[in-house]
């Protein structure tokens, strides 16, 4: 019988304390094979309940967002949670018809909420029309889909997420107070004058395509296939993986500038580390952000094949510097500091901006929450036996900091 995930999480604690505990007995004495032996032993363990758990955390993260939107729409409309919950089953029960059959295969009650989700996201979108219309995401939808792109990179697990109902400019303000200080003043003397200067950065949205999907009827006929659930799939992985992209290396230029794009460098490497990093340069990376970013949610961010790297790395008694969270939902560490996977950072190389540390919360993205989903019928499809989706939606990021709570190590040119 499976394990339960508060059972796995439990095993994952006690491998966890194991290795600590391995790890703790070579405070005062050198790293040899067979502590090393040791180690990997249990850290393979560790990956592995990791992996099961996170399976087994995906499925309550849907049911909490299901959750979560219900509220979310009864508090809008001033509704019970009860009233909430069946209008979304409405709303989901006509999404799902309409993906199967297009318009034709709704009921006169699913066709009044089609027209109105429809009117309202093409005056908010100025979007076409498609074969057989489109149709704005259900309230359910919209949250699950966030929550499955988080899947495809890193920058949504640890930026700040805002939503708008336009997408229209918006300037976000910005100070840097890293450098201001009061003073002493005498008795009866006047104070100084200290106004903060303050700017903008724009925070700008731009529209993302999933490209078009093409499903087969035989999918679409079958009862038992959670459409829904496989539609999300297909446009968490396409949206997920190009706007991740974005908010990482984004130039600013037609698209979001990404958090590589807008840090400065904190520490370069010394010519000859072109694909290497060493103990000394992340803690130079980490020392380059001013202590007031580091107090509370600074993490270091990486490819994983850039942690590969940095978990061969030994501090001064030849111990590994990985060591696993040990408390429930306490994240695995690097020089004690938590540290984020990202795919679309760059693998060390040369000149590369490989290894990112700060907060990454003043990292901004926007979604504008007007997904819209076409369904297209004509012959491109039809004589395939397939119908096409295309899906819609608005997004942007931007560091909104000018005092460097972000910083990243480039390598080496030569």
């Amino acid at each position: 019988m499976p394990k339960s995930i508060q059972a796995l999480r439990e095993e994952r604690t006690n491998l966890a304390k194991d290795l600590r505990s391995h790890y703790d007995s070579y405070a005062d004495r050198e790293w040899d094979t067979e502590a090393q032996t040791k180690y990997d032993a249990i850290v393979d363990k560790i990956e592995r309940t990791d992996a099961k758990i996170e399976r087994e955390q995906k499925i309550l993260d849907i049911e909490a967002s299901k959750i979560a939107a219900t509220r979310t729409a009864a508090d809008r409309h001033n509704i019970s949670e009860d009233e909430a919950s069946h209008q979304g089953e409405l709303n989901a029960q006509a999404f799902v018809a309409w993906m199967r059959g297009g318009a034709s295969a709704l009921s006169d009650e699913q066709r009044r909420l089609l027209a109105q989700r429809t009117a309202g996201v093409q005056n908010a979108m100025s979007t076409g029309t498609g074969s057989e219309g489109g149709y704005t995401t259900t309230n359910e939808f919209v949250p699950q889909l966030i929550a499955a792109m988080k899947s495809y990179g890193g920058m949504r697990e640890v930026a700040t997420g805002i939503t708008t109902g336009t997408g229209s400019q918006m300037d976000w303000p910005t100070a840097n107070a890293t450098s201001e200080e009061g003073e002493i003043v005498g008795e009866n003397a006047s104070v100084s004058v200290g106004e903060t200067t303050f700017g903008t950065t724009a925070l700008s949205t731009y529209k993302y395509s999933s490209k078009s999907i093409a499903i087969p009827f035989e999918l679409l006929q079958d009862s038992h296939i959670d459409l829904e659930g496989y539609i999300n799939g297909l446009l968490a992985t396409r949206l997920g993986r190009i706007t991740n992209k974005h908010f990482t290396v984004g130039t600013g230029s037609g698209q979001p500038r990404g958090i590589i794009t807008a840090a400065a460098v904190g520490k370069a490497g010394p010519t000859g580390q072109t694909a290497t990093v060493t103990v000394d340069d992340l803690i130079d990376l980490e020392h380059s952000v001013d202590p007031a970013y580091r107090i509370n949610n600074a993490a270091f961010m990486f490819n994983d094949l850039t942690l590969a790297e940095i978990k061969k790395l030994k501090d001064d008694n030849k111990r590994p510097l990985w060591l696993p969270g040990i408390a429930d939902g306490e994240p695995d560490r690097i020089l004690n500091r938590r540290y984020v996977i990202n795919q679309h950072m760059a693998v060390m190389a040369a000149s590369a901006k490989s290894i990112a540390f700060g907060d990454f919360s003043r990292y901004i993205i926007r979604d504008v929450m007007a997904v819209q989903l076409f369904r297209m019928t004509d012959s491109k499809y039809t004589e395939k036996g397939q119908v096409g989706f295309l899906a819609f939606m608005r997004s942007g990021g931007n560091l909104i900091d000018v005092g460097g709570a972000v910083k990243v190590y480039q390598n080496a040119a030569t």
